[in-house]
């Protein structure tokens, strides 16, 4: 699954451990979510599109 998650964080200048923060999760988390090695889990999903006041089609692509 691609995400545009890697730019909306740089477009507000956070660091991966501000990201990580703001979702409650580990900095090693929002790599992995990042780089495409990990799906989050939907409600993960849901509280990254609420973050960046989006959908979560607005952030996550289906590879097809």
């Amino acid at each position: 699954m691609k995400n545009r998650l890697r730019v909306l964080r740089a477009e507000r200048e956070w660091s991966q451990a501000d990201l990580a923060d703001r979702l409650e999760v580990s900095r090693q988390s929002v790599n992995a979510i990042e780089t495409g090695k990990y799906d989050p889990s939907l409600p993960l999903a849901f509280r990254i599109a609420r973050l960046f006041e989006t959908s979560i089609e607005a952030i996550f692509t289906d590879e097809m």
